[in-house]
């Protein structure tokens, strides 16, 4: 049985301004761990006051050298890095046979080579301090064949991909890598949209639990994740949708 107050950690959050990105910053805060809040205006979360032990970096993932430099900061600032949680995001919607190709592109860059480049990026720093763990934030559509969300399908499908791949190559240098992969959340930017009766009737008959997850849900799963020493938790992904994607 674990004792004593949870270990301290350095994490970086990647899309730490606003939704479930903010909520992750709030939470694991406010377990006294230090948290590099990268965002692309560089001023942590946007949408709620944090207290705590907060390092904002300007990180555009879309752009290599901001990604390389701001966990190059962060490393340097702190004196490591324990963890990366890998959640920004971008989500355009469209009919698929008329994306621009440049629409397509940018949402790829955002959600899969972007989290790519974080991975690359912190994988010398938790080389030289003996492990790590790497979060990524999916989604439960990379189960689904959601219409108008070809590019984000295709991303989250990604995702689970990389997180496989590195979990199985970097399992030798104690490096763990999970992708949690929400379903709906209620955010602010979707908080009007989900008072109406069209969709709160699809929630309740397509949630087996009757209901969307909070941020504060998803992100204390995820602190869960960093506050316990689970070796053989790698490669997976861990579905939070209420049971939406296997409801038949």
């Amino acid at each position: 049985m674990a004792s004593g107050a949870p270990e301290s950690k350095i994490i970086a959050v990647t899309g730490a301004s606003r939704g479930i990105g903010s909520g992750l910053v709030a939470e694991l805060a406010g377990l006294g761990h230090t948290i590099g809040c990268l965002s692309r205006k560089g001023l942590g979360p946007e949408d709620r006051e944090v207290p705590g032990n907060l390092i904002n970096l300007v990180c555009d993932m879309e752009d290599e050298a901001q990604v390389v430099t701001a966990l190059k900061s962060l490393a340097d600032q702190a004196g490591r890095i324990d963890v990366l949680i890998n959640n920004a995001g971008l989500h355009l919607e469209g009919i698929s046979a008329e994306v621009p190709k440049a629409e397509f592109e940018r949402t790829l860059a955002t959600n899969i080579t972007g989290p790519f480049l974080a991975c690359r990026e912190v994988y010398p720093h938790m080389v030289a301090q003996g492990g790590g763990l790497i979060i990524n934030i999916g989604s439960f559509f990379e189960r689904l064949g959601a219409k108008r969300n070809l590019a984000y399908n295709c991303t989250k499908a990604a995702l689970g991909a990389l997180t496989r791949t590195l979990a199985v190559e970097w399992a030798q240098d104690k490096i763990r890598v999970v992708n949690v992969a929400p379903g709906f959340v209620k955010t602010d930017l979707n908080a009007e949209y989900m008072t109406h009766e069209s969709f709160r009737n699809f929630i309740r008959r397509r949630i087996p639990t009757g209901d969307a997850a909070s941020i504060e849900e998803v992100a204390r799963l995820v602190a869960m994740l960093v506050a316990e020493d689970l070796p053989s938790l790698t490669g997976e992904t861990i579905v939070m949708d209420g049971g939406q994607s296997i409801n038949q």
